[in-house]
C-alpha cells in the first residue's frame, strides 16, 4: 500500500486530489496539509511513501520545504503539483529530484498517470535486487514507441480508461482473467477484452491460458516486467 500525504493550501483542491487518489487501487491517503508545518507534523508519526506538495504555501515555499524533507526523510519521495512555472523553480524541485511536476490546474487523466508511473517504477525496483541496462532503460523512461502508440490509439480505446487498466494489471501479481478485469473496471467483459488486447499488441502484458483443475482453460493476462 502506497502512503500519500497531499501538502496544498487550498482545501478544495487538496480535496480533489484525495479524490482522484481513491481512484487509484492500492494508494492511501495518510494525511493533509495546509501548510509546511502540518506536513512536518505528519510526517513524524507516519511512515509515508510519496508527498503531493505545492510550492506556494502560507509559511514557507514548497521548495524549501523539499529540501528538509529530503534531509530528515531521504527515502520520502516527491511529486510537485504547483502553479509555478518559473523555470528556476523546476529547476530546483529537479536538483532534489523530485519524480514529478505538474502545472495546475491538473486533470484527473494527467493526475492519475503521474501517480500510475510513479508506483510502477518503485514497484519495478521493489522486484529486483541486481538491475541491467534494460531494466535501467526502461525506469528513466526510454519508452517513446509506446507513448507514440498512445498518441495513435484504436478505436474504442481511450486514454483515461487504458490508464486505469495499466494500473490494474500492475498489482495482478498472478494475473487476471477477462472477467476479473471487466470487475475490477466496472465494465463489460467486451470491453475488458478489448484492452487487455490492446495490451498485449504494444507488449504490456502477455496472455496465456490457466487450465485449472476442471473444465475449460481460462485466458490470463500477465504483466511483462
Amino acid at each position: 500500500m502506497l502512503k500519500v500525504v497531499i501538502v496544498e493550501d487550498d482545501f478544495r483542491i487538496a480535496q480533489v486530489q484525495e479524490q482522484f487518489l481513491q481512484k487509484i487501487e492500492g494508494v492511501e491517503l495518510a494525511g493533509k496539509a495546509l501548510n509546511a508545518k502540518e506536513a512536518l507534523d505528519i510526517l513524524a508519526r507516519e511512515q509515508v511513501d510519496l508527498l503531493l506538495l505545492d510550492i506556494y504555501i502560507p509559511d514557507e515555499l514548497g521548495t524549501d520545504l523539499l529540501a528538509k524533507v529530503k534531509r530528515l526523510y531521504p527515502a520520502i519521495d516527491v511529486i510537485m503539483i504547483t502553479a509555478a512555472n518559473e523555470k528556476h523553480m523546476l529547476e530546483t524541485a529537479l536538483q532534489y529530484g523530485v519524480k514529478d511536476y505538474l502545472l495546475k490546474p491538473v486533470t484527473m487523466e494527467k493526475f492519475i498517470e503521474s501517480i500510475a508511473r510513479y508506483k510502477k517504477k518503485k514497484q519495478m525496483l521493489s522486484e529486483h535486487s541486481e538491475v541491467n541496462q534494460s531494466l535501467i532503460d526502461q525506469y528513466f523512461g526510454n519508452e517513446k514507441e509506446e507513448d507514440a502508440r498512445q498518441n495513435d490509439l484504436p478505436p474504442g480505446v481511450d486514454r483515461f480508461t487504458l490508464s486505469k487498466v495499466k494500473e490494474i494489471m500492475a498489482d495482478q501479481k498472478g494475473g487476471i482473467s477477462i472477467v476479473g478485469m471487466a470487475e475490477k473496471m466496472g465494465a463489460s467483459r467486451t470491453t475488458a477484452r478489448r484492452y487487455l488486447e490492446y495490451l498485449v499488441s504494444i507488449n504490456f502484458c502477455k496472455a496465456d491460458y490457466d487450465y485449472g483443475i476442471i473444465g475449460r482453460p481460462e485466458r490470463k493476462y500477465f504483466l511483462i516486467k
